[in-house]
């Protein structure tokens, strides 16, 4: 028969690991919700793309899409995105009829989940939604994206020239960061 509560346990059956609820991130940064933030867009090499279709038959509806991103070189981290993308790409199709788009960046493309065996949808492993627009980075602005993106994803360069890759980045607009059990935060840009 199953019992319920404390009392029906045998020893270390069904009981929560030592520190479940104690994991502190290496290396995180500032402490609270914006040095999260800053921790997931310094660290994440990709990200979640949502936007509204442009094409065919799901036009105007969610589409989503992972892109490669950096938010700076190595030794210089913006806090900004940028995206090495084609025309091809249907991603980049929609932002071009419409720029507005939300970025996710999932803490389990880092060590921590993994470290901690944490299941990526755990609250304690941390997920910051960015949404704003997406834009075509400008000229005087091209060597730093290059920069950025190529520090951090040196194979990119060898992509074919056909595709016309170009840089873009996110202004962004609001912050949401999912760090915890419970609601997800607002964070200013400002912070």
């Amino acid at each position: 028969a199953l019992g319920s509560g404390p009392a029906a346990r045998r020893p270390g059956q069904g009981a929560a690991p030592s520190r479940m609820f104690s994991y502190r991130r290496e290396g995180g940064g500032a402490p609270g919700r914006a040095g999260t933030a800053r921790f997931l867009a310094r660290h994440s090499s990709w990200g979640f793309v949502a936007t509204r279709a442009a094409r065919g038959k799901i036009q105007g509806m969610p589409y989503g899409n992972c892109l490669l991103l950096s938010d700076g070189p190595v030794n210089n981290s913006t806090g900004i995105p940028f995206f090495y993308v084609t025309p091809k790409d249907n991603t980049v199709t929609d932002l071009l009829k419409n720029p507005m788009a939300s970025l996710t960046l999932p803490e389990a493309d880092g060590n921590f989940c993994r470290k901690n065996v944490i299941d990526p949808e755990d609250p304690r492993c941390a997920r910051l939604t960015l949404t704003g627009q997406m834009v075509t980075v400008p000229p005087e602005e091209v060597e730093f994206a290059k920069q950025a993106v190529f520090s951090r994803h040196p194979v990119v360069r060898k992509w074919p020239r056909s595709y016309e890759w170009f840089f873009m980045k996110m202004n962004i607009e609001h912050i949401w960061l999912q760090s915890w059990y419970g609601e997800v935060s607002p964070i200013a840009v400002e912070e």
